[in-house]
């Protein structure tokens, strides 16, 4: 093998160390190893190669590969090695271009700038490393695995088990260190197209009255005509839909001395409420969803008025389009001064809807560990670790597709009377509009007469059995108008400009 040499001067040293940091192999060219640089540039060229067919091959189903614990750990293994073998790379290209030939000043410049670089071109890759390691352990902190029937459930060939929709429960949970339970202030339904991504974002309001629960439940066994408490000494309620969770923790006699069943009993009720099979849920603290716009810089929102906030009035949230912090951002959503519950629910809509289009792919790699932590500490669900892989891709066709909503509130409904089968109607006709791909008219018949056989469950999992008080045939004069069903809105409808 031959070596050169003629002494290089120390800038030579240093621009042909550093031009083997973005070209590795180039020093070593220089220095006459010509069979280990012409191998370096080689290995080189085949990652760069690598890296360019996964960028143009990246798709919604190569996203969710990555959440797999074996990738994730195989991606994490190769940053630490590649950050290594970079590391070791710049040292001995500084090394072959030998630099004990310089004066000594020279070999002091040069042999510490290559140090720096050494650990510049390291630091990358460490830091690549620290992410998908930090997102390894939130995913498997936040998702379980999946129990037998549901790894049988859910195969890789169909991962949705033939259902053309997936339902998953969006909560706020409005608890604190001074609440006993859980109480669920902020209730949507995302339910997805799993081929469109089209949603439907299905709000219900906290004070839903005379809630029902599936036929054959415990909770419909306790409460066979509802969900009904003795008033509070204090003239409060704890019998309205907020409370179900929380009432169900409390009573585990109900389901045989169980516990923890209050999510499911949640689940229960607001499917069936809606005539859908709730797939999954996912809690979040209303206090900790403000952590998580932190980590994202905060979202931009249009207050139409002045938002009062607190006990006693103490704090504002200013009317005008701005960039809100976390803590502002929830209390403009939260806020009960001065206003009711269906207000409250068009602000979390909003803030929803902010949150969706600015969390951008950018903003999520670039505050990733921040985004990272603070959904570890704030989540709650039962969704399987192994669905990530699925859901993943399904997110970003929902990113990119139509997205509106239906808000349960007066005048559509009276949260003190509800008209169930107008709801479930309500419901089954914005499905069936999501699916078409075109906006709702206010006109537009309903969906093949949906409350014509509530009992009937059809194969795409989508609506559940109908309610006790529920006829075979709804008697055509009780039966939902046309004009009496909602229009679904898209998320950001009517919150401002």
């Amino acid at each position: 093998m031959a070596h050169r040499t003629r002494p290089a001067s120390a800038g030579a040293v240093l621009g042909w160390t550093l031009l083997s940091a973005i070209a590795p192999g180039a020093a070593h060219l220089r220095a006459g190893w010509r069979k280990t640089g012409l191998a370096l540039l080689g290995c080189y060229a085949v990652l760069l190669l690598g890296l360019l067919w996964l960028f143009l091959a990246a798709d919604g189903d190569l996203a969710g590969k990555f959440t797999s614990n074996s990738v994730m750990t195989t991606v994490t293994v190769a940053a630490a090695v590649l950050g290594l073998s970079w590391f070791a790379l710049i040292l001995h290209s500084y090394l072959v271009l030998s630099p004990g030939k310089l004066p000594q000043s020279g070999q002091i410049l040069t042999g510490s700038l290559a140090g720096l670089l050494a650990v510049a071109v390291i630091l990358p890759f460490a830091l690549a490393t620290q992410a998908v390691w930090s997102a390894q352990q939130m995913l498997n902190s936040v998702f379980q695995e999946p129990t037998e029937p549901q790894a049988a459930r859910h195969r890789p060939e169909d991962p949705w088990a033939g259902r053309t929709r997936v339902n998953i429960l969006l909560l706020g949970g409005d608890a604190d260190d001074n609440r006993i339970g859980v109480r669920t202030d902020s209730m949507n339904v995302a339910s997805i197209d799993v081929k469109t991504g089209n949603t439907v974002l299905l709000s219900l309001p906290r004070n839903l009255e005379n809630v029902r629960f599936r036929p054959g439940s415990p909770m419909a066994k306790r409460f066979p005509e509802g969900f009904r408490l003795p008033p509070d000494p204090g003239g409060g309620r704890s019998d309205l839909l907020n409370s179900v969770w929380e009432y169900a923790d409390a009573h585990p006699e109900i389901f045989g001395g169980k516990k923890g069943q209050g999510a499911k009993a949640l689940m229960d009720a607001i499917g069936y409420t809606l005539g859908l099979d709730i797939d999954w849920y996912a809690l979040v603290n209303m206090w900790g969803f403000a952590r998580l716009i932190d980590a994202i810089g905060g979202v931009t929102i249009t207050v139409e008025q002045d938002v009062v906030f607190g006990k006693y009035n103490e704090g504002l949230v200013k009317a005008g389009t701005r960039k809100l912090k976390g803590a502002d951002a929830m209390w403009y959503a939260r806020s009960r001064t001065y206003s009711d519950d269906f207000t409250r629910m068009r602000r979390q809509r909003c803030v929803m809807g902010a949150l969706l289009s600015q969390a951008d792919p950018a903003t999520v790699l670039i505050r990733f560990n921040k985004i990272a932590l603070a959904t570890r500490e704030l989540v709650r669900t039962d969704i399987p670790r192994t669905m990530l892989e699925h859901l993943v891709p399904l997110a970003l066709k929902v990113k990119n597709a139509k997205v509106t909503s239906v808000q349960f509130m007066p005048p559509l409904i009276d949260t003190g009377y509800p008209d169930w089968v107008k709801i479930r109607a309500v419901t089954a006709k914005a499905l069936k509009d999501s699916v078409t791909q075109r906006p709702s008219a206010a006109s537009a018949a309903p969906s093949a007469d949906p409350v014509a056989a509530p009992s009937a469950k059809p194969s795409s999992g989508q609506t559940s059995a109908a309610m006790p008080s529920d006829k075979a045939t709804v008697p055509a004069t009780q039966k939902p108008k046309p004009s009496d069903l909602a229009t679904p809105k898209g998320i950001t409808d009517g919150c401002g400009a």
